[in-house]
């Protein structure tokens, strides 16, 4: 069982909230890390069809059956479930960590949360698996590129499961469409919602242009942005808003689309073996959706908010992310495994126009991490753990 970095940041919104959901994409592993933080708890899944049809006939009394609360997969699947847990937990003085959500479907269970139980639930957004985590196990790729494509789903990791990924990520595309866009759009734009997912992943790094996706997908820009809000909703994609602090206004802002998962970006892009990936001219977008994935999953897995931007000025000076956490950190993205010094030129201009303590880095695709001139160069190695990447010091 590989452990999941986010269970601390889950133990402690159950010490606080009476509700503690586990949001994120399909197949990222969020009942697994449920059933294994609250294993003392009854668990129930409404895949059941017969605890589901025991749940909808009367829900305030099919939850008094569990008294000290219970995991609750699928929740979506009973709508009536939130009000009845509303009920007991206004009515009952239920302990904090009581119920725990989960479920598949993201709209239909974020929809119940926000209409019954804002106030009383804490969340948590589970990503797929991190650089650190699978290192931890030592599932980690030798081979940063091959890592890439493989990405970071769990049922790749299973040893006891023996996927292909290009039948997973098929799959996955094919589940997503049917039992989560279904529900969103009208079912005759479905064709067009999945050539728009493959355009998107063309996009993948780059600033948001939904005129040029429109007109590739052939559908109007209002649509493309209501898309957009879906994939974000459903965590296929994020977008990194653009940093406007102190640094004048001739700024660009438009935010930057980047897909969760490298792996299965790969799988829309086409690009199926490592030899595909160094010759491709998405290499660097792939590279670099990997690593701000990775920051990404080094905040939610703590319960924060991403706080991430990327800065870009109307010259095309360009930082790829800014991380505004304890410390900023000003980095660069690189597709390049020898850690030069002309790598950090960027990022140099920027701390020098910014001033403050922002911190520099670099990220590469070299094995070892280390600090040359005050930046850190950090390895792909060592991507989900910034604050911890420094490595020895270089002249």
């Amino acid at each position: 069982m590989i452990r999941r970095e986010a269970e601390k940041a889950v133990l402690r919104l159950a010490e606080q909230f009476p509700v503690v959901a586990i949001t994120g994409p399909r197949q990222s592993g969020k009942t697994t890390l449920a059933r294994q933080l609250f294993s003392d708890k009854r668990y129930i899944s409404f895949d059941d069809k017969n605890m589901r049809e025991l749940a909808r006939s009367n829900p305030v009394d099919f939850l008094m059956a569990f008294p000290e609360g219970a995991v609750i997969d699928e929740g979506q699947k009973v709508p009536e479930i939130f009000d009845a847990i509303k009920y007991h937990v206004d009515n009952k003085e239920m302990e904090p960590g009581s119920f725990i959500l989960t479920g598949s479907s993201q709209f239909r269970l974020k929809k119940g949360i926000k209409e019954s139980l804002s106030g009383r639930i804490g969340q948590l957004e589970l990503l797929p698996f991190t650089i650190s985590e699978l290192k931890a196990n030592e599932l980690l790729k030798q081979d940063a590129y091959e890592q890439a494509l493989s990405g970071f789903y769990p049922p790749f990791y299973d040893s006891k499961k023996h996927y292909y990924p290009e039948d997973w990520f098929e799959n996955y595309i094919d589940t997503y469409l049917k039992m989560d866009i279904s529900e969103q759009i009208n079912i005759s734009n479905l064709s067009s919602f999945r050539k728009f997912v493959q355009i998107c992943a063309l996009y993948s790094g780059q600033m948001l242009n939904m005129e040029s996706i429109a007109k590739a997908v052939e559908i109007s820009a209002s649509t493309i942005r209501s898309w957009i809000s879906i994939l974000q909703a459903s965590y296929i994609i994020y977008l990194l808003e653009p940093d406007t602090k102190s640094l004048g206004k001739n700024l660009v802002k438009t935010p930057k689309l980047y897909f969760t998962d490298c792996g299965l970006l790969c799988h829309l892009l086409r690009i199926e073996d490592k030899s595909d990936l160094i010759l491709s001219r998405h290499k660097g977008a792939v590279i670099e959706t990997m690593a701000v994935s990775e920051l990404m999953k080094n905040r939610t897995n703590a319960g924060r908010k991403g706080n991430l931007t990327y800065y870009r000025d109307v010259n095309g000076f360009e930082i790829d992310t800014i991380a505004d956490w304890k410390k900023t950190f000003a980095i660069e993205i690189k597709s390049d495994a020898m850690n030069e010094s002309k790598l950090s030129k960027n990022v140099r201009k920027y701390i020098e126009q910014r001033g403050g303590d922002t911190q520099g880095a670099v990220f590469y695709l070299g094995s070892e991490s280390m600090r040359i001139n005050d930046i850190d160069y950090v390895s792909w190695r060592d991507w989900s753990e910034l604050n911890k990447a420094k490595g020895k010091e270089s002249l």
